[in-house]
């Protein structure tokens, strides 16, 4: 999670059950969305306490200008004990929900749960904010118009919300008038859900967004209500209380990336029209193919420091791809099983262990086979019979190496300056599956082939 503005607020914070014994500390949330509360003291200084493991699985506070806080799956990362002086220990928290306290044991559950994302505006691409100028330049005149909110159904009586917020000029407006206008998420329910749930697909839709535009972003925002708090807002009237949550959410980039519309994969104009049918796409193949999505995503977040680590994680990506969507073997696994069934009788007792272990995995077909096929449906992306062969036998070879570090494979493995061409070659492969994944006809993708700069280049 992106914090962009120091998050450091002092308070007092106690345990549900234990009203009474309130001590006093510093909740830091840093960026990245990393929470530490530091306190004076420990929660129970009882004898009994400081040996025992505490459970801290949720803390309850009140911090300045935000109110009521309630902390989530805590535990203790420095555990100071004082005799007569004043001593401080550490607390890491897994969540914060700010605008509410819990109470023990109590289950958290939301109806809706907003979210905002780095680049979504440019993806989007929907404003109502309209300058024109007259012909001199020297005056012009801005208008805002608030936007339609879209809506998309999702699995599990959960629709998918763009929505769009905007502030307007206060008055009077007499050396300023500043609009802003910003595109936010949201996930709705009629039925509460737990927070797990709602994260879990807040996860999945912001890394749909990183493949998009080709970009690691972070989601900056998070913003959840339930039809079972409310507050009044006058005149007999309710409302949802507005709560914050702050999580160390993935992906994450330690640097803010820079979205331009012209480096993306697709933008969503360019779905609209089928925009629900893409989404829930992604969703559903998510399920199947998650190993190999969190291998690409760790590598284009930037998580291997070195370029044979990102090679490897994009090779064990795209065949761990082919694993979890297509059940070829090398032959018909009951003519597999009678052949090793008639292999093992054939061999000695005290070898059978051995020749089975060895044969498990025997109708498994190899990695070179597995790239040829994943390499098929876009060979002409890749280029003539030559060139894929070349590149398939690359990857083998370099894979086997550096799995396995044998001397008689070391010639032939890629190294040096031309395993970066490599691995671009391997990322823009697995980019056009994850397209055909989502819908994409033949004929789109290679338009998207054609007028995406980044893919052209990975390609060449």
């Amino acid at each position: 999670m992106r914090v962009k503005e120091e998050f450091k607020k002092s308070g007092y914070f106690w345990l549900p059950d234990n009203v009474e014994n309130k001590v006093p500390g510093t909740l830091v949330i840093s960026d990245g969305g990393d929470i530490e509360l530091e306190i004076i003291g420990l929660f129970d200084n009882s004898i009994h306490a400081r040996n025992a493991n505490d459970d801290l699985s949720r803390i309850v506070g009140h911090i300045e200008k935000d109110g009521l806080v309630t902390l989530e799956n805590c535990f203790y990362k420095k555990k100071n004990i004082s005799f007569g002086g004043i001593s401080k220990s550490l607390v890491y928290v897994n969540q914060v929900l700010s605008g509410v306290a819990y109470e023990k044991g109590e289950v958290v559950k939301f109806n809706t749960f907003s979210f905002s994302i780095e680049g979504l505006d440019e993806w989007v691409g929907i404003t109502g904010i309209n300058v024109s100028y007259e012909d001199n330049l020297k005056s012009a005149i801005i208008k805002y118009t608030p936007q339609k909110e879209i809506a998309y159904k999702l699995d599990n009586d959960v629709c998918l919300h763009i929505y769009f917020g905007y502030t307007l000029p206060g008055i009077p407006a007499t050396t300023e008038a500043k609009i802003t206008h910003k595109t936010y998420l949201k996930l709705s329910s009629e039925t509460e859900k737990e927070l797990p749930y709602f994260i879990g697909h807040a996860h999945k839709i912001t890394n749909l967004l990183c493949f998009a535009v080709d970009k690691t972003v972070a989601i900056d925002s998070v913003l959840v209500t339930s039809k079972s708090i409310m507050r009044e807002i006058g005149k007999g009237e309710k409302d949802p209380v507005p709560i914050k949550i702050y999580y160390p959410s993935l992906p994450f980039s330690e640097v803010s990336p820079s979205v331009s519309f012209h480096a993306m994969l697709f933008t969503f104009d360019q779905i609209r029209v089928d925009a629900e049918r893409i989404i829930n796409n992604w969703i559903i193949a998510y399920d199947t193919i998650e190993p190999s999505l969190n291998l690409y995503f760790s590598v284009k977040v930037g998580n291997h420091k070195y370029l044979e680590g990102k090679f490897l994680a994009l090779a064990q990506a795209l065949e761990t791809y082919h694993r979890r969507t297509s059940n070829e073997k090398l032959m018909d696994e009951s003519i597999f099983r009678n052949l090793v069934a008639q292999t093992i009788c054939n061999c000695s007792k005290p070898n059978r262990p051995w020749i089975r272990g060895r044969l498990i995995h025997g109708n498994e077909i190899n990695l070179g086979k597995r790239i040829k096929m994943i390499i098929e449906p876009f060979k002409g992306h890749v280029g003539n019979s030559k060139k894929r062969s070349k590149l398939i036998r690359g990857i083998v070879n370099t894979r086997n190496y550096l799995t396995h570090y044998s001397e008689n494979l070391k010639k032939e493995a890629v190294s040096g300056a031309d395993l970066w061409p490599l691995c671009q070659k391997m990322e823009a492969i697995f980019q056009l599956h994850l397209l055909e994944k989502l819908g994409f006809s033949d004929a789109e993708i290679n338009s998207i082939v054609e007028n995406s700069r980044e893919l052209k280049h990975k390609f060449k």
